[in-house]
């Protein structure tokens, strides 16, 4: 290895050892991305019900006749 590139490996190492983990594993990827998904899906089903959409419909039509 070069020098400058010797240097900047023991920086990275010094720094990930002061700060503890350097980042999210893979494992933590895929599971935040399932949160995500199931949360999503989870928003997707409440707006779509019919009181949500009722109630959002409302809010709509009160917003526009406001502003006219």
């Amino acid at each position: 290895m070069t020098p400058a590139l010797t240097r900047t490996y023991r920086a990275v190492r010094r720094r990930v050892a002061l700060t503890g983990q350097a980042g999210m594993t893979t494992a933590e990827y895929a599971v935040g991305t399932l949160a995500a998904c199931a949360f999503a899906a989870v928003l997707i089903a409440v707006v779509r019900s019919g009181a949500i959409k009722t109630a959002l419909s409302h809010l709509i039509t009160t917003a526009l006749a406001i502003a006219s």
